[in-house]
């Protein structure tokens, strides 16, 4: 009886963890929706940049694309949970994520500026060092504003629409952020305005669980062709407008 138990446990756990797994027909991509124009979404669906990109790789695999939204600092874990194969989030190619992921090759380059409030008093670069800035929590902004403004108040959040909030009633000044999702927020928040500038220039690509070469490789050869053939400054275009 105890053996049959026993084994009734093992085949249960065996079905849960089948039943769990990705279908061998799936191609899924974990992002933070909220960072256009690479990724966000427009009634109900994610669109994007990084979307298009995405397509095209599935495409190349013959797999169907699934894309799963998570906050940002949880992306890494879904690769390393083999929960994701790939991440595409606008993210920054770093040293230190470089010990916890593979990363493609550089797809494009992100200009860090500064947005405040339009009657802010903070009106260049230089002001910002003891402010309270507003980032995105584990982006490349933040370990920036960490590292070089050690006077300054660093107000870590998930989203940039939250700081958009912090910064019109005046619980922050400014955020550090990529020019493009920048301009999107300025947009949509006509009492922000963004500084004159490039505060640092980052270069973003997407990443795979470490030794995941296959994938890497098939994601390269998808992005060196789509830039050879000005896809992405297509797409940067057609979502930036």
């Amino acid at each position: 009886m105890k053996m049959l138990k026993s084994l009734i446990i093992f085949v249960g756990v065996i079905f849960l963890l089948c039943g769990c797994g990705k279908s061998q027909d799936e191609l899924v991509m974990v992002t933070e929706a909220g960072f256009a124009p690479y990724e966000y979404y427009k009634n109900g669906e994610i669109i994007g940049v990084d979307i298009e990109i995405a397509k095209e790789i599935a495409k190349e695999m013959n797999k169907q694309l699934v894309v799963k939204d998570v906050a940002f600092d949880s992306i890494v874990n879904e690769l390393q949970s083999g929960k994701a194969d790939f991440a595409a989030a606008g993210m920054s190619i770093t040293e230190e994520r470089k010990k916890q992921v593979d990363f493609t090759i550089e797809y494009t380059t992100s200009n860090q500026v500064v947005v405040v409030k339009k009657d802010s008093n903070i009106t260049n670069l230089n002001d910002i060092k003891d402010k309270r800035i507003s980032v995105q929590l584990g982006t490349v902004a933040d370990q920036y504003v960490t590292k070089n403004y050690k006077n300054a108040k660093v107000n870590r959040l998930k989203k940039f629409l939250i700081a958009a909030e912090d910064v019109k009633n005046n619980k922050s000044d400014c955020i550090v952020m990529d020019a493009l999702p920048a301009k999107e927020l300025v947009k949509s928040n006509p009492e922000l305005k963004i500084l004159d500038g490039v505060l640092f220039q980052d270069k973003y690509g997407m990443a795979v669980k470490k030794g995941n070469q296959e994938l890497l490789n098939t994601i390269n050869q998808v992005l060196e062709r789509l830039i050879s053939e000005g896809k992405i400054e297509e797409y940067m275009i057609q979502f930036s407008e």
